[in-house]
């Protein structure tokens, strides 16, 4: 323990701060178009598909590791859920994005993941990805829609939901295991949060 309410995080943890947001009823959606070359869709996703896309929009830049801690059996099961629905932005063949809504509790939907490779960072993808969300989970007979982010996730999230609409409503502090030192993720994953080894 530190003195002025600062408290030590363990070695080989990583400490952020999360935000959790809502929004109570469908916003006016600011009209969007995909660049050139890219195309939405929903996925089938399986295994492999999943992790790789997981990684490249959020892992390795953002430090994304909650779904690689998961088992096979227990991400196939959120996967073959009917209630969770995956889509992506594809651009020549690659798919460079991830967008995971999650329908499982009765009466809202929660913005399980959200975002974008570099390849298409920048290009009004993101608002389109945004506006498609939106409008697939007010279809269903929700009265929240959910989503949170954290501190070391793009600097650029939270103001992004905000803007999409969303209301935050809470904030809590979180101390985990630093994947890149359990061996979920590689040392060279999001430089932009410093690691303190044991």
């Amino acid at each position: 323990m530190l003195t002025d309410g600062l408290h030590a995080i363990p070695p080989g943890k990583v400490a952020m701060i999360v935000t959790y947001l809502e929004m109570t009823s469908k916003p006016e959606i600011k009209h969007s178009t995909l660049p050139e070359g890219v195309v939405f869709g929903q996925v089938d996703a399986g295994l492999d598909w999943y992790r790789d896309v997981f990684r490249r929009v959020g892992s390795l830049d953002w430090l994304w590791y909650g779904r690689l801690t998961q088992s096979d059996a227990e991400l196939l099961q959120i996967l073959n859920d009917p209630k969770v629905e995956i889509f992506t932005l594809s651009r020549d063949g690659q798919d460079e994005a991830l967008l995971e809504l999650d329908f499982r509790q009765e009466g809202a939907c929660e913005l399980a993941y959200f975002g974008l490779t570099s390849n298409l960072i920048g290009t009004g993808s993101g608002r389109y990805l945004m506006n498609e969300a939106i409008r697939r989970a007010w279809e269903r007979p929700i009265t929240r829609f959910r989503v949170h982010t954290c501190t070391i996730d793009s600097p650029q999230a939270l103001s992004f939901y905000r803007r999409s609409g969303f209301t935050p409503i809470r904030q809590a502090v979180e101390i985990d295991d630093d994947p890149r030192v359990i061996g979920v993720l590689p040392d060279t994953a999001a430089p932009n949060v410093p690691s303190f080894r044991p």
